[in-house]
């Protein structure tokens, strides 16, 4: 066992002897070693309850025979940090959870890990981490928060965003979105909707990281308890019989992740991380195939926040292994010879699954829309893409063309939108605010928000060289590569130039002759950081662009 390395022979009685300081017993440290790493805090609402979860999975795997040694990492709220200097440390934050499981795992060799993370850059973290180490290993998440209920109707986080706008455009009181306040979030669990977390936490399951249920089983529900109960004793199969993470996480694993993000309207932080998760299989994953498997899979679920369902609709209606089944009717199907966390194949999984409710999972034959949720975008503008949630959008703003009104920084745009300074039919861009230039690619879900509240959704596209929370909804275009910071043609633009938008043709433009363009290239400087010291300083000087993932240079 890996685990020998500190605690077998007699050069290793000091080791020993520190971990019956601790309380273990020889017949403990005899068993086979499992580290459970939680990121069990409280401050994120998706985390306050994953100590329950932790000690679920201590269960499992003591009842399959394992010694559970559980240790934490860090995580952040992407709500709580939103709109304010703290969103520029939470995609950074992703490499911090990477780094510290690994050194957790390899400085204390564990025979296994189970992982117990739930939100934005947890998930994905401990993913990278998971398949770095390359030893057995499942994760099983917190699960997702149920939703609110404000005056008959199903509400939820970014309901509270987008509440913000409506008092500034008069058609809510501030009265009312106090109620909304109280009413949003419900309780523990990852923000209701298919966010961020809710789609690493489906794609970890769609990929075969973690056992069914894992992306849609409700965090209050007991089943969630019994699910961390299986996932330790899961993990003692797989190590008995050597399945690691890279013998499940191949090329055609990721393809069949990549479908069910299309088909669900997964998060465009997905196409950030799931590049990211594979490039620590050794599996390159281009922004095309994003487009590619797009163009095959149809989008089959309309979830919040760009449908009318939940997380809780999802999961009665037979969750992931449903959606995945219906799948298989595609003319592409899925790789069903893929081995998963269960120890079985996918193919195996999926025997005997079946969608428990036609409007929630359409049949291929109905979906709500031909194409996936997801699109990547190229042109003048972004020469090397940039990302848009497409079945999110508006059917009228699938095509548009306006004037830019341009911002340097997420709080100008902010204040020009619940200022009344936008209209209709502009397309407000924000830059310097990508990986480099943020730094840490801030999520924009405050400006989003507040022109879905300010009544201009169906009229106004943001474009920006930062990203967007899953929660989302409108032609809201981020991710834009090469990013102004490091370049990119996002930098050039002037206000009042013409961008056109196609998305159906996958074409963001930015209507300025070259001669002009190269003109105003000549003259330019970027901005000055906007953070040089700690770990963001760092993180700004060492990460890659945002079409690669947003990794960290090697050396």
């Amino acid at each position: 066992m890996r685990s020998d390395l500190m605690k077998k022979g007699l050069e290793r009685a000091p080791h020993r002897s520190l971990l019956k300081a601790i309380g273990y017993t020889d017949e403990e440290i005899a068993r086979p070693l499992i580290g459970v790493c939680h990121a069990h805090n409280e401050i994120i609402p998706g985390h306050a309850h994953l100590d329950k979860i932790t000690e679920a999975v201590k269960t499992g795997v003591r009842i399959a025979g394992g010694t559970p040694i559980s240790f934490a990492t860090i995580g952040v709220c992407d709500g709580i940090a939103m709109n304010h200097p703290g969103m520029k440390y939470s995609l950074a934050s992703r490499e911090i959870i990477a780094d510290s499981v690994e050194i957790m795992a390899q400085a204390h060799p564990f025979d296994a890990l189970v992982l117990v993370p739930n939100c934005d850059k947890v998930v994905p973290g401990m993913l990278m981490a998971m398949l770095r180490l390359n030893i057995p290993a499942v994760l099983v998440s917190g699960g997702p928060m149920l939703t609110g209920r404000f005056r008959g109707r199903d509400v939820h986080l970014v309901s509270v965003f987008e509440g913000v706008g409506r008092v500034k455009a008069a058609t809510m009181s501030e009265a009312e979105l106090c109620e909304l306040e109280n009413a949003a979030c419900p309780g523990c669990g990852s923000c209701a909707g298919m966010f961020t977390a809710n789609s690493m936490n489906c794609l970890s399951e769609a990929v075969g990281l973690a056992l069914p249920g894992n992306g849609t089983i409700p965090a209050v529900a007991a089943a969630r308890l019994r699910l961390a109960k299986q996932a330790g004793m899961a993990v003692m199969n797989l190590l008995a019989r050597e399945i690691r993470p890279r013998d499940i996480a191949t090329r055609e694993a990721f393809e069949n992740a990549m479908a069910v993000d299309m088909a669900l309207g997964c998060s465009t932080n997905t196409v950030l991380h799931v590049p990211a998760i594979a490039r620590e299989a050794g599996v390159e994953l281009p922004l095309d195939l994003f487009n590619a498997v797009s163009d095959r899979t149809p989008h089959l679920c309309s979830l919040i926040p760009g449908g009318p369902h939940s997380m809780q609709q999802l999961d009665e209606a037979g969750g992931v292994p449903a959606v995945m089944k219906e799948l298989l009717q595609t003319p592409h199907g899925l790789h069903q010879g893929v081995m998963t966390a269960t120890g079985r194949t996918l193919g195996e999984n999926l025997a005997g699954v079946e969608v428990r409710d036609r409007e929630i999972i359409r049949p291929v034959t109905e979906p709500y829309h031909r194409e996936g949720g997801i699109a990547v975008l190229y042109g003048n503008l972004a020469p090397e893409g940039a990302v848009v949630k497409q079945s999110a959008v508006a059917p009228e703003m699938l095509i548009h063309r306006g004037p830019a009104r341009v911002f340097d920084s997420e709080e100008e745009a902010q204040q020009a939108i619940l200022g009344g300074r936008i209209r209709a039919g502009d397309v407000v861009v924000i830059r310097y605010c990508g990986p480099k230039g943020g730094p840490g690619m801030p999520e924009m879900l405050s400006p989003t928000s507040a022109i879905i509240g300010m009544g201009l959704g169906k009229s106004v596209a943001l474009i920006t060289d930062g990203r967007f929370s899953g929660g989302t909804q409108g032609a809201c275009i981020g991710h834009v590569s090469p990013e102004a910071a490091d370049g990119g043609p996002v930098g050039l633009v002037a206000e009042g130039d013409t961008i056109a938008i196609d998305i159906r043709r996958k074409l963001l433009q930015l209507e300025v002759a070259p001669a002009e363009l190269e003109r105003r290239r000549a003259g330019w400087q970027p901005l000055p950081p906007k953070i040089t010291t700690g770990y963001v300083g760092r993180y700004a000087r060492m990460v890659t662009s945002g079409s690669t993932g947003a990794v960290l240079k090697e050396g």
